[in-house]
């Protein structure tokens, strides 16, 4: 018996995307160069660079930044061209971003910032819903509850950081989570509940991209899909051993393997 087909997620045609560089005379420096790239339900896809490699660029060109801008190519999100749509629509028709460095909102408890989000995105679900949602994905992200009367990301370790980061992403429910260095900075506890997270939240019809730089969440998450990045291009993708390849040998080989060939 043939598996179902998964449901297209994400695709990316021949994307080009430039910034504003002040250091060039032009003032625009192209980031990415002709990237392709399709995600479908239930995968989880890691991409792993050189830093400057524009990993980051891809993520929020994704997320529709508009410090980014795509000179060509387009972005289709379940099969609807998204290219020129502003950061809060595509957040509404779910897509969602984790932050690498999240930052502080002193004086807001966790509490009503996820209230608000889950809002905006979703509409106004009722209290007793929401609590409910939100008690469960505590549990299930092994996360105090006490955890959650502190202010978002107020004198938060790195980890708690993260933490928050997926408890943000579980309550959202998107469709597709694109993590951006979800595990730099974290301990081995911390890396545990990341790791159980993702795979808890991203094996069923939900997609995630994920950007890192280690192979250690690799070995947790498992993904089905490694993509290396570098230069602005997509030089090769395939399956767990190329990260694991990464660890023993850096990028070197692959940086000769395909000098030349862009």
């Amino acid at each position: 018996m043939s598996e179902p087909v998964k449901q297209e997620i994400l695709r990316v045609e021949n994307l080009h995307v430039t910034i504003k560089d002040d250091s060039n005379q032009g003032g625009i420096k192209e980031i990415i160069h002709g990237l392709n790239l399709v995600i479908k339900a239930g995968e989880i896809h890691a991409f792993m660079g050189p830093n400057g490699s524009g990993k980051s660029t891809l993520s929020n060109t994704i997320m529709g930044h508009p410090f980014y801008r795509v000179t060509s190519g387009r972005i289709f999100f379940r099969g609807e061209d998204i290219t020129d749509l502003p950061p809060h629509e595509r957040a509404r028709k779910g897509l969602f971003l984790s932050f690498q460095y999240p930052v502080a909102l002193p004086g807001v408890s966790l509490t009503n910032f996820l209230r608000t989000a889950v809002t905006a995105v979703h509409g106004e679900m009722p209290v007793k819903e929401f609590r409910l949602r939100y008690m469960d994905n505590l549990k299930k992200l092994k996360i105090d509850p006490s955890f959650t009367s502190r202010y978002v990301n107020d004198g938060f370790s790195g980890g708690e950081k993260k933490r928050f980061e997926i408890l943000q992403m579980a309550m959202l429910q998107p469709h597709l989570a694109i993590l951006d260095e979800i595990d730099s900075g974290l301990d081995i506890d911390a890396m545990n509940v990341v790791s159980e997270g993702i795979n808890t939240l991203g094996r069923d019809e939900m997609a995630v991209l994920m950007i890192t730089h280690y192979q250690r969440i690799l070995k947790a998450v498992k993904p089905e899909f490694v993509h290396i990045f570098a230069n602005g291009r997509l030089l090769r993708s395939g399956g767990i051993e190329l990260a694991e390849r990464l660890e023993q040998e850096g990028y070197d080989w692959i940086l000769q393997e395909t000098a030349g060939t862009h």
